[in-house]
Protein backbone atom coordinates (compact mmCIF):
# COMPACT_ATOMS: atom_id res chain seq x y z
CA UNK A 1 0.00 0.00 0.00
CA UNK A 2 1.18 3.80 -0.96
CA UNK A 3 2.22 6.23 1.37
CA UNK A 4 1.22 9.80 0.33
CA UNK A 5 2.38 13.43 2.26
CA UNK A 6 0.15 15.76 1.13
CA UNK A 7 1.16 19.67 1.61
CA UNK A 8 -0.67 22.44 1.48
CA UNK A 9 -1.75 25.17 3.49
CA UNK A 10 -5.57 25.42 3.19
CA UNK A 11 -7.41 23.19 5.20
CA UNK A 12 -9.96 22.48 2.38
CA UNK A 13 -7.72 21.83 -0.38
CA UNK A 14 -6.03 18.78 1.98
CA UNK A 15 -9.23 17.34 3.06
CA UNK A 16 -10.32 17.34 -0.90
CA UNK A 17 -6.98 15.82 -1.88
CA UNK A 18 -7.18 13.19 1.01
CA UNK A 19 -10.71 12.57 0.06
CA UNK A 20 -9.64 12.10 -3.74
CA UNK A 21 -6.61 10.07 -2.70
CA UNK A 22 -8.18 7.76 -0.32
CA UNK A 23 -10.37 6.31 -3.25
CA UNK A 24 -7.86 4.78 -4.78
CA UNK A 25 -7.40 1.19 -3.25
CA UNK A 26 -3.76 1.48 -4.13
CA UNK A 27 -2.99 4.37 -1.54
CA UNK A 28 -2.90 3.14 2.47
CA UNK A 29 -2.07 5.73 4.55
CA UNK A 30 -2.41 9.45 3.24
CA UNK A 31 -0.43 12.37 5.63
CA UNK A 32 -0.68 16.06 5.69
CA UNK A 33 1.41 19.19 6.18
CA UNK A 34 0.17 22.93 6.52
CA UNK A 35 3.69 24.03 5.96
CA UNK A 36 6.58 23.08 4.63
CA UNK A 37 8.87 23.12 7.43
CA UNK A 38 6.29 20.18 9.03
CA UNK A 39 6.62 18.69 5.42
CA UNK A 40 10.27 18.30 6.09
CA UNK A 41 9.93 16.79 9.39
CA UNK A 42 7.47 14.44 8.57
CA UNK A 43 9.68 13.52 5.50
CA UNK A 44 12.86 13.25 8.26
CA UNK A 45 10.94 11.02 10.47
CA UNK A 46 9.30 8.62 8.42
CA UNK A 47 9.58 7.13 4.48
CA UNK A 48 7.03 7.89 1.26
CA UNK A 49 6.08 6.80 -1.40
CA UNK A 50 4.82 10.22 -2.84
CA UNK A 51 4.97 13.66 -1.49
CA UNK A 52 2.10 15.87 -3.16
CA UNK A 53 3.23 19.76 -2.64
CA UNK A 54 2.06 23.32 -3.18
CA UNK A 55 4.28 26.11 -4.42
CA UNK A 56 2.83 28.66 -2.32
CA UNK A 57 3.73 28.17 1.70
CA UNK A 58 3.35 30.31 4.60
CA UNK A 59 7.10 29.87 5.43
CA UNK A 60 9.17 29.14 2.86
CA UNK A 61 8.56 28.07 -1.08
CA UNK A 62 7.77 25.27 -2.35
CA UNK A 63 10.93 25.10 -4.74
CA UNK A 64 12.86 25.34 -1.56
CA UNK A 65 11.19 22.58 0.13
CA UNK A 66 11.05 20.47 -3.10
CA UNK A 67 14.83 20.32 -3.12
CA UNK A 68 15.48 20.16 0.88
CA UNK A 69 13.08 16.96 0.35
CA UNK A 70 15.24 15.65 -2.15
CA UNK A 71 18.36 15.91 -0.17
CA UNK A 72 15.72 13.61 3.02
CA UNK A 73 14.36 11.35 0.45
CA UNK A 74 16.23 11.40 -2.66
CA UNK A 75 13.85 8.60 -4.03
CA UNK A 76 10.52 10.44 -3.25
CA UNK A 77 8.57 11.37 -6.41
CA UNK A 78 7.52 14.73 -5.89
CA UNK A 79 4.50 15.43 -7.48
CA UNK A 80 3.60 19.83 -7.38
CA UNK A 81 -0.19 20.78 -7.50
CA UNK A 82 -0.46 24.18 -7.33
CA UNK A 83 -2.35 27.18 -8.66
CA UNK A 84 0.01 28.50 -11.09
CA UNK A 85 -0.24 28.04 -14.79
CA UNK A 86 2.75 26.04 -16.59
CA UNK A 87 4.37 28.44 -18.06
CA UNK A 88 5.34 30.53 -14.69
CA UNK A 89 6.92 27.23 -12.68
CA UNK A 90 7.39 24.33 -14.31
CA UNK A 91 10.35 23.92 -15.73
CA UNK A 92 12.41 25.27 -12.74
CA UNK A 93 10.29 22.67 -10.83
CA UNK A 94 10.85 19.67 -13.18
CA UNK A 95 14.63 21.12 -13.12
CA UNK A 96 15.01 20.86 -9.37
CA UNK A 97 13.27 17.69 -8.86
CA UNK A 98 10.13 17.31 -9.41
CA UNK A 99 8.32 14.11 -11.06
CA UNK A 100 5.37 15.63 -12.25
CA UNK A 101 3.39 19.09 -12.21
CA UNK A 102 -0.19 19.37 -12.21
CA UNK A 103 -2.93 22.77 -11.72
CA UNK A 104 -5.18 22.87 -9.43
CA UNK A 105 -7.51 22.97 -12.59
CA UNK A 106 -6.68 19.34 -13.21
CA UNK A 107 -9.62 16.65 -13.24
CA UNK A 108 -9.21 14.24 -10.22
CA UNK A 109 -8.44 11.02 -12.63
CA UNK A 110 -5.16 12.89 -13.27
CA UNK A 111 -3.73 13.60 -10.21
CA UNK A 112 -4.36 9.29 -9.55
CA UNK A 113 -3.15 8.63 -12.65
CA UNK A 114 0.27 11.00 -11.98
CA UNK A 115 0.68 9.38 -8.72
CA UNK A 116 0.73 5.65 -10.18
CA UNK A 117 3.21 7.35 -13.03
CA UNK A 118 5.20 8.48 -10.18
CA UNK A 119 5.76 5.85 -8.24
CA UNK A 120 6.45 3.55 -11.16
CA UNK A 121 9.61 6.05 -11.78
CA UNK A 122 8.24 7.46 -14.84
CA UNK A 123 7.24 11.63 -15.00
CA UNK A 124 3.90 13.10 -15.67
CA UNK A 125 3.27 16.23 -17.32
CA UNK A 126 0.94 17.20 -20.12
CA UNK A 127 1.72 17.36 -23.86
CA UNK A 128 2.53 21.27 -23.75
CA UNK A 129 4.18 20.92 -20.79
CA UNK A 130 6.81 18.51 -22.27
CA UNK A 131 7.15 21.04 -25.36
CA UNK A 132 7.84 24.19 -22.94
CA UNK A 133 10.88 21.54 -20.92
CA UNK A 134 12.40 20.50 -24.46
CA UNK A 135 12.88 23.88 -25.05
CA UNK A 136 14.33 25.41 -22.32
CA UNK A 137 16.76 22.56 -21.62
CA UNK A 138 17.28 23.06 -25.38
CA UNK A 139 18.12 26.39 -24.46
CA UNK A 140 15.61 27.58 -27.59
CA UNK A 141 12.53 29.40 -27.89
CA UNK A 142 11.49 32.71 -26.36
CA UNK A 143 12.29 32.67 -22.51
CA UNK A 144 10.11 34.42 -19.46
CA UNK A 145 12.10 37.39 -18.19
CA UNK A 146 12.77 35.80 -14.85
CA UNK A 147 14.57 32.83 -16.31
CA UNK A 148 17.56 34.63 -16.24
CA UNK A 149 17.32 34.24 -12.49
CA UNK A 150 18.81 31.87 -9.97
CA UNK A 151 16.57 29.58 -8.03
CA UNK A 152 17.86 31.61 -4.91
CA UNK A 153 17.04 34.93 -6.51
CA UNK A 154 13.65 33.68 -8.14
CA UNK A 155 12.70 32.54 -4.64
CA UNK A 156 13.02 36.16 -3.36
CA UNK A 157 11.47 37.69 -6.19
CA UNK A 158 8.32 35.41 -5.17
CA UNK A 159 8.55 36.64 -1.23
CA UNK A 160 9.28 40.05 -2.21
CA UNK A 161 6.13 40.15 -4.32
CA UNK A 162 4.29 38.38 -1.74
CA UNK A 163 4.75 41.34 0.68
CA UNK A 164 7.59 40.11 2.92
CA UNK A 165 10.32 42.52 3.42
CA UNK A 166 13.88 42.05 3.18
CA UNK A 167 14.02 41.13 7.32
CA UNK A 168 11.40 38.84 7.31
CA UNK A 169 13.05 37.25 4.10
CA UNK A 170 15.85 36.91 5.57
CA UNK A 171 14.36 35.13 8.75
CA UNK A 172 12.73 32.60 6.16
CA UNK A 173 15.42 31.48 4.03
CA UNK A 174 17.85 31.67 7.34
CA UNK A 175 20.50 34.26 5.83
CA UNK A 176 21.39 37.82 6.75
CA UNK A 177 19.29 40.63 5.79
CA UNK A 178 23.04 41.57 3.86
CA UNK A 179 22.30 38.56 1.34
CA UNK A 180 19.07 39.25 0.47
CA UNK A 181 19.89 42.68 -0.48
CA UNK A 182 22.52 41.12 -2.53
CA UNK A 183 20.27 39.22 -4.27
CA UNK A 184 18.25 41.80 -4.78
CA UNK A 185 20.81 43.93 -6.35
CA UNK A 186 21.37 40.88 -8.53
CA UNK A 187 17.36 40.66 -9.60
CA UNK A 188 17.57 44.42 -10.47
CA UNK A 189 20.65 44.15 -12.75
CA UNK A 190 19.76 40.84 -14.25
CA UNK A 191 16.37 41.69 -15.52
CA UNK A 192 17.25 45.55 -16.10
CA UNK A 193 15.20 46.90 -13.69
CA UNK A 194 15.43 49.98 -11.22
CA UNK A 195 13.53 49.04 -8.22
CA UNK A 196 12.17 46.76 -5.84
CA UNK A 197 8.52 47.61 -6.48
CA UNK A 198 9.78 47.28 -10.35
CA UNK A 199 10.32 43.79 -9.59
CA UNK A 200 7.11 43.21 -7.69
CA UNK A 201 4.59 44.61 -10.67
CA UNK A 202 6.62 42.20 -12.98
CA UNK A 203 5.62 38.95 -10.60
CA UNK A 204 2.50 39.99 -9.69
CA UNK A 205 1.40 40.77 -13.78
CA UNK A 206 3.26 37.88 -14.62
CA UNK A 207 1.12 35.64 -12.11
CA UNK A 208 4.25 34.52 -10.15
CA UNK A 209 2.23 35.06 -6.79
Amino acid sequence: MLKVLVCDDHPIVREGLKQLLGDDPLIGKIGEAASGNEALAKLQAEPWDVFVLDLMLPDRHGLDVLKQAKCYQPDVPVLVLTMHAEDQYAVRALKAGAAAYLTKESAPEQLREAVHKVVSGGRYVSPSLAEKVLLAWGDQGEAPLHAVLSDREFEILCLLASGKTVTEIAHTLGVSVKTVSTYRTRMLEKMEMKTTADLIAYAIRGGLV
